[in-house]
């Protein structure tokens, strides 16, 4: 494939999604509505309190609907799991050298 094809393809999908994130920006209101819902959220945050995210005396800050909502043990099993599949692609990498199937240590 001729590289204009290709930088002109890209062009033209470029475009084309920055003309449906406009169109949807508008449709929706623009920025106005999500700025209020913000600036809600932040007056909220500061007025119920903050601080480090980790505090020896307090533990490891959660956020408020995790906390709330009852979702601590599923929060724990998602970071455990996310730790779990680092700590594999770590062993993974380590053991085999990396992805690339040519240049497989023995």
């Amino acid at each position: 494939m001729q590289r204009w094809k290709q930088y002109g393809g890209l062009g033209a999908l470029f475009a084309a999604f920055l003309a449906a994130g406009y169109w949807g920006f508008t449709a929706t209101g623009g920025a106005l509505p999500w700025a209020k819902r913000s600036a809600k959220a932040l007056q909220r945050g500061v007025q119920e309190g903050g601080g480090a995210l980790v505090n020896l005396g307090r533990g490891i800050i959660v956020a408020g609907p995790i906390r709330k909502g009852g979702l601590m043990v599923e929060f724990g099993g998602l970071v455990a799991l996310l730790a779990v599949v680092g700590l594999g692609l770590y062993v993974y990498v380590d053991r085999y050298g990396g992805f690339d199937e040519d240049q497989a240590t023995q």
